[in-house]
């Protein structure tokens, strides 16, 4: 996996959260980058880390 797909699935999820979805990381790189993103983006998001992996739910869900 390239840096370039890295962004592009970090871009990805990000978008997911400004919707107000709630989206799923397994490696712990990846839940790093994720990180950076919503700090960078400064979303409001609660993380819920497990033995696999970490959640990141939006305290802003917005309602189809």
């Amino acid at each position: 996996m390239t840096v370039l797909d890295r962004r592009e699935m970090r871009d990805e999820k990000i978008k997911q959260l400004k919707e107000g979805r709630t989206v799923y990381a397994e490696s712990p790189e990846f839940i790093r980058i994720i990180k950076r993103g919503i700090e960078k983006e400064n979303l409001d998001v609660n993380y819920e880390e497990t033995g696999g992996g970490c959640w990141f739910i939006p305290n802003d869900e917005k309602k189809a």
